[in-house]
């Protein structure tokens, strides 16, 4: 199945460019088939990964914080005119006057490092926790993205699979329907029909020439949902796997929603959206924590009357200095504490949200068994009808042939075989859909690639 799938790819892959040359590969695919292909090409899943691979580079981020960090520092400053300051004339014995005087010279120039390295603030260690923690949040979204596109394929499959099966239904109804033209013409032209018979069963043919054709662009619609869920170009050609039974899992009388629950992505992708707002609420309340940070710088520099910095004969001049620097916040107008109001706040929101998806898992438990149930029974009673309009239709036909029926009668029968047979299509796709919508509930619709 591997190789399968393998070899489908590299052939659409390799392909692409030479269909307007060639025939065009058809690709025939079962419902696992188009899923594992899905999971490959789907946009959606892979902007999730590339969100997951986001959030790695996010952990670094934040894990650099607490490295030391190290900055070159460099200036080049010329005074064109230097500044003038007025001294007392006595420091030159010339008392009761001010003498002016200018310090500093034309060109000065400094370079240096400067280093920090944190020693300790709160705030980085919960920053760790909650990097850690978006990387399970985007693991479990690219996970929910999967889902997500394996219901959309399998939903546009199980449609395009009803819909090809509906061409069966009437291209054997037409079939029927030509056949009995044939007849009914051949006995006209030896004026044993009329021209109304004729006219009555070519009409019916038509509109089944127009249903077909409603068929035939809903097919291709449908067609094109899938490709598109699949991550397939719209103009490659693709054909599904005649089934009668895609999807057929064992149903419990009473789910227990409380462990299905507990399973479910959306369930655990709430509770970590939860320990987010917590670990924010703990990063504000770090606020109010002192930090402690150590620093140094080496620094070098020069002044020079002349242009001449790059003169080795000239001196430069070392300044060190190292230090720990400590911050203690005191009051800062109650921002702090409001600001953890609001995150307790979000804490609560995702309460509700969890609230809301126990209630909803429970809903869409019972909702898609009432549904796989009543599906169950309607199609044993199609199944049925159908069997009893394909006797009908026969006895009939077989008294028509022997004039004991009229041609209306044969007619009528004929079109409720058709809407017996296209009923009975109809049951088999919700309870498919059904089982499908059952899956998703239990969060294992990705037992639907195995």
């Amino acid at each position: 199945m591997n190789k399968k799938i393998l070899t489908l790819a590299l052939g659409l892959i390799a392909s692409w460019p030479a269909f307007s040359q060639t025939a065009e590969p058809v690709a025939k695919l079962s419902l696992a088939e188009a899923l594992k292909f899905a999971i490959s090409n789907n946009e959606i899943i892979k902007k999730a990964l590339l969100d997951q691979k986001s959030a790695e580079y996010k952990i670094k981020e934040t894990k650099g914080s607490g490295l030391p960090q190290l900055a070159a520092n460099g200036t080049l400053t010329a005074f064109p005119a230097l500044a003038t300051q007025l001294l007392p004339g006595e420091l030159a014995g010339q008392p009761g006057t001010l003498i002016p005087v200018q310090f500093g010279t034309k060109y000065n120039a400094q370079g240096g490092l400067e280093l920090n390295q944190l020693i300790f603030r709160k705030s980085f260690f919960v920053g760790l926790q909650a990097a850690n923690t978006t990387r399970d949040l985007y693991q479990l979204r690219t996970q929910m993205s999967e889902e997500e596109v394996i219901y959309n394929v399998s939903s546009a499959y199980l449609q395009l699979l009803q819909t090809k099966q509906q061409f069966n239904t009437i291209d054997a109804n037409f079939n029927r329907l030509v056949q009995l033209e044939k007849i009914l013409t051949l006995q006209y032209k030896n004026d044993v029909a009329t021209k109304v018979q004729v006219n009555r069963v070519t009409v019916n043919k038509i509109n089944l020439e127009n249903q077909r054709q409603t068929l035939v662009a809903n097919y291709e619609q449908q067609q094109n949902a899938l490709k598109f869920f699949m991550g397939l170009p719209i103009d490659q050609k693709l054909e599904v796997v005649d089934s009668t039974t895609v999807i057929n899992t064992e149903i419990p009388a009473s789910p227990d929603a409380a462990a299905i629950l507990a399973t479910r992505l959306d369930y655990k992708l709430l509770n970590v959206q939860k320990n987010l707002y917590k670990l924010n609420v703990k990063n504000i309340q770090s606020g109010y924590y002192p930090s402690i940070s150590g620093f140094g710088a080496v620094n070098t520099s020069a002044q020079r009357n002349e242009f001449n910095f790059f003169d080795g004969t000239q001196p430069w001049f070392k300044a060190v200095n190292l230090g720990v620097r400590l911050s203690v916040p005191i009051f800062d107008g109650f921002q702090r504490k409001n600001q953890m109001r609001q995150a307790q706040i979000e804490v609560e929101k995702v309460d509700q949200d969890i609230s809301r998806l126990t209630r909803n898992t429970q809903l869409a438990l019972s909702n898609a068994v009432t549904q796989i149930q009543t599906s169950l029974r309607s199609i044993e009673a199609q199944e049925r009808n159908v069997r009893l309009a394909q006797d009908v239709y026969k006895n009939t036909n077989e008294l028509y042939k022997e004039g004991l029926s009229p041609l209306t009668e044969l007619l009528e029968t004929e079109v409720a075989l058709r809407e017996a047979q296209t009923n009975l299509n109809n049951e088999r796709l919700k309870y498919q859909l059904a089982q499908l919508t059952y899956l998703q509930a239990k969060g294992e619709l990705k037992t639907l690639i195995k």
